[in-house]
């Protein structure tokens, strides 16, 4: 993975290409190329940027009509040239250093994960196609040269019918010079319609096309395309003629925009006020419908308020930072609505047996709403009977909206930043009101208590910029962090989950190990970790826990270790040698873990830049996982 873009047209579309590249790129960075049609295939690659690319098409002149890109998160192979998109197929006999004097005559790229490519490599290899890379991509390559007989459409779809696992892929031919086709399975695809009727587009992502076309058709499951300028047609996986939806799509490019800030990240922690405004926008009251899913004609497809009577538990799905919100909800969803609540890591749950039970809630949570894992889990629940399904997702035409019956959208806008913050936010803001609304149809919200509610979320936004005035303080803290290599994160009930979330961001942006406790757990073996090089960071907010808490600090004091305390006013933990208090502006009850995340967002941004890191793009991540 991660980012595709191909295009046919009667324009010079290599522009296009790498600028669609450079609205991918955060999702995958470890190489990137583009291979276009012009007279023979022709091709460049680096383990560059795409800042680096486009230098290099400009100074080569690379020009095509037709053509296809990738930017790449390594998976098999090495971030390497030889690695990277597009890959050729000269056909059978190439050198193994891709040097043929042989013109290629397949070009491709591939999001995802092919799992029986091993087997595929080794039958190709035994017809005489020679390898040049480590890829399972490549593999694709010389399969559709193997089934090649003038038709590209025809030899992708005989393709796609032996493999196995996961893909979104795109496809070009030396002897067909006006024509892309791709497919998709398990990884997001989508056709964006030229405006103009004299061209087509592919993408992985609508963004990548912003101010080219917002006319997008999102292929299904097992979709074959093949587009030509003004003119396109789709089969699905039986490999029938099928029409799939035209839809306006406004994917603006401005959101990509940094603006006054050094960093995406520093922006998207300082949208958060905004975000969850926009997030919370229209809510009046709690209500079930709040939560009903749409369908394409724009009527409701299921009914939140019959759901939410028939079931009598909850099972969470997500993946990284969305887990650790599915896991702060299960404090919310137990104490507030009494619905007994399970929280799963989604790679992890379909690879054990469980007991399912028909009248579950299945939530799945992610801010991409193309999480492979989380989509196979939802599946996979789906496939043990528990069909009522729920997504919290920040994308409205993502796969996860369309595969669950009910959703609610966040809309925290556009996340550029691979390390998630306002996503995790927005996400928290919809799983409370997610909880309010199980609450009220259970008979356990009185309206004096969603009126409180409620008040208390209308005043988040305000809230969240007095946390944000804290900067200045979370600096300071930073400027010691970037001397440390370790660091322990404590939280107590429901907290725990935002100490997790805040260990995650300092590994993920700063590379320092992190590793978050429970607060009572520290004397059952991570206190053998305490000194005075092991900074502790504690979530410490006026609760019913805020006594045992302080217990734990005075444990870590009594063996030399270093305390940086984000407290509640009215806690009476004060500033001491070894213990650094920073004060939050307000006790916020139940929704003070969006309060508390924050100073921990800005703990690591600000440790990342003192430290140098590319706080965006960290080594090795991804911001939309698509395989497994």
């Amino acid at each position: 993975m991660c980012g595709i873009v191909g295009a046919s047209s009667h324009r010079n579309i290599v522009p296009i290409l790498v600028q669609g590249l450079q609205r991918l790129e955060y999702r995958g960075y470890d190489s990137c190329g583009v291979a276009v049609h012009s007279g023979e295939l022709a091709r460049t690659r680096t383990t560059s940027r795409v800042a680096d690319l486009l230098s290099q098409v400009e100074s080569d002149h690379v020009e095509g009509l037709t053509g296809i890109a990738h930017t790449r998160w390594a998976t098999h192979g090495a971030p390497a040239v030889h690695n990277a998109h597009p890959h050729f197929s000269h056909g059978l006999g190439e050198a193994v250093d891709g040097s043929s004097n042989k013109p290629a005559r397949v070009a491709i790229v591939h999001n995802g994960i092919i799992e029986n490519h091993e087997a595929l490599r080794d039958a190709l290899a035994a017809r005489g196609y020679v390898f040049s890379s480590q890829t399972d991509t490549e593999v694709i390559a010389h399969l559709i040269d193997s089934h090649y007989d003038g038709d590209l459409f025809e030899a992708v779809k005989a393709t796609v019918r032996q493999l196995q696992g996961a893909y979104a892929i795109a496809a070009i031919c030396r002897d067909e010079p006006h024509r892309v086709v791709g497919a998709r399975a398990g990884s997001p695809l989508i056709l964006g319609v030229g405006t103009n009727g004299e061209e087509n587009f592919l993408a992985s992502d609508a963004m990548a096309l912003a101010g080219v076309t917002d006319q997008i058709v999102y292929l299904e499951e097992g979709d074959v395309v093949d587009l030509q300028p003004g003119k396109y047609w789709i089969v699905d996986r039986a490999h029938k003629n099928v029409t799939r939806t035209v839809r306006t799509v406004q994917a603006h490019s401005g959101a990509a925009e940094l603006g006054p800030y050094r960093h995406y990240m520093q922006k998207e922690i300082f949208e958060q006020p905004r975000a969850i405004g926009d997030t919370l926008e229209g809510v009046e009251s709690v209500v079930p419908e709040l939560f009903d899913g749409v369908g394409a004609d724009g009527k409701t497809a299921a009914s939140a308020h019959r759901v939410f009577k028939d079931i009598d538990q909850v099972l969470i799905l997500a993946c990284g930072t969305s887990y650790y919100s599915g896991c702060a909800a299960k404090y919310w969803l137990e104490g507030i609505a009494k619905v007994p609540t399970q929280v799963e890591i989604a790679s992890e749950y379909r690879y054990r047996d469980s007991v399912p039970n028909p009248r579950t809630l299945v939530v799945t949570i992610s801010q991409s709403g193309e999480t492979a894992d989380t989509l196979a889990a939802l599946k996979h629940a789906r496939s043990l009977g528990m069909e009522q399904t729920l997504t919290i997702c920040n994308v409205a035409t993502s796969a996860m909206v369309r595969e669950c019956k009910l959703a609610y959208i966040t809309r925290a806008g556009v996340e550029i930043g691979v390390a998630s913050t306002k996503a995790f936010t927005t996400q928290l803001a919809g799983l409370f009101l997610l909880t309010l609304a199980l609450a009220q149809s259970k008979g356990r919200l009185s309206e004096e208590s969603e009126a409180q509610y409620l008040k208390q979320m209308r005043h988040l936004p305000v809230a969240l910029q007095s946390v944000l005035a804290l900067e200045p303080q979370i600096i300071s803290w930073a400027e010691d962090f970037a001397r440390k290599e370790n660091a322990l994160f404590l939280g107590r009930g429901l907290h725990y989950p935002i100490a997790m979330e805040g260990a995650l961001k300092l590994k993920e942006v700063t590379y320092i190990h992190a590793e978050a406790y429970a607060a009572g757990e520290l004397k059952h073996g991570p206190l053998a970790l305490v000194t005075s090089e092991m900074p502790v960071v504690t979530v410490a907010p006026n609760d019913a826990l805020l006594e045992k808490l302080k217990s734990n600090l005075q444990e870590v004091r009594a063996r030399g270790g270093v305390l940086y305390v984000l407290a509640d006013a009215d806690t009476r933990i004060e500033t001491s040698e070894g213990m650094h208090v920073i004060r939050m502006p307000e006790h916020y009850g139940a929704l003070s873990p969006l309060l508390h995340v924050v100073p921990l967002q800005l703990l690591a941004y600000h440790t990342a830049c003192a430290r140098g890191t590319d706080v965006d793009k960290p080594r090795n991540l991804a911001k939309s996982v698509t395989v497994e």
